[in-house]
């Protein structure tokens, strides 16, 4: 009985295991896919700085073009 029951814990003790690793391996997955979107989200954002830089500038150089003449 008690050789029963020492393989019953070890099993569960295993099985637990193997769960907290499932657990773990979608965890870093769902991270890395989270870290994923923010990279992609931050280059988006930094490519509208550039983009509204740029038209700032073509605008300044229109009313500079407009007042010399």
């Amino acid at each position: 009985m008690k050789r029963f029951l020492g393989i019953l814990v070890a099993s569960m003790f295993l099985a637990s295991a193997a769960y907290a690793a499932d657990a773990m391996k979608e965890e870093k997955k769902a991270d890395a896919k989270a870290s994923e979107k923010k990279a992609e989200g931050k280059a988006k954002g930094e490519e509208k700085k550039a983009d509204s830089k740029a038209k700032a500038g073509d605008e300044k150089k229109a009313d500079e073009k407009k007042s010399t003449k």
